[in-house]
């Protein structure tokens, strides 16, 4: 199904993340060497995007979520998961993270991601009007307002590199 346009923010900083969480696939094993590099940028991604990012989707979509019945599980779901990234990414900032718990975040993050677009935003535009779509994408517009979108440049160590 094609994402609805009040969606598409929220779905352009998804794919920010996807694109790290490969980086860091496609990078693995990490070197020891190279884990400070990565725990930066993952901390830069969480302060520039994510932490709005998360605070617009447990005030405007998942509040709205949860009217329908089936979809109250799945947010619950989601909130135990943005707790847990939240920790991730407390960690990241601290220097904190192995090799290992880095790629266990990145599986994390991108299973996250694929479950608020394979499920919510899915099922959210097969319940909702076209109309409660379209103010919906005016609550995020003002939610995501301070959010900052920067096209983070991977360092020599966080460079994307050949599949293996």
């Amino acid at each position: 199904m094609l994402r609805d346009k009040s969606l598409i923010p929220l779905s352009h900083q998804h794919q920010h993340a996807l694109a790290l969480c490969v980086r860091i696939d496609r990078a693995s094993p990490i070197p020891v060497a190279d884990l400070d590099a990565w725990q930066t940028e993952i901390a830069q991604l969480f302060q520039n995007e994510i932490r709005g990012h998360f605070t617009a989707e447990e005030q405007v979509i998942f509040p709205l979520a949860r009217r329908f019945p089936k979809l109250a599980p799945l947010v619950e779901e989601l909130l135990v998961d943005h707790a847990t990234l939240r920790e991730d990414y407390a960690r990241a900032e601290s220097q904190s993270l192995s090799a290992n718990e880095l790629l266990a975040f990145a599986a994390r993050l991108s299973a996250h991601i694929r479950k608020e677009e394979r499920q919510l935003f899915e099922r959210l535009q097969e319940l909702m009007k076209v109309e409660e779509l379209a103010q919906l994408g005016k609550q995020l517009d003002s939610a995501l307002r301070d959010t900052t979108q920067v096209c983070a440049v991977p360092t020599e160590a966080t460079r994307l590199r050949p599949a293996k």
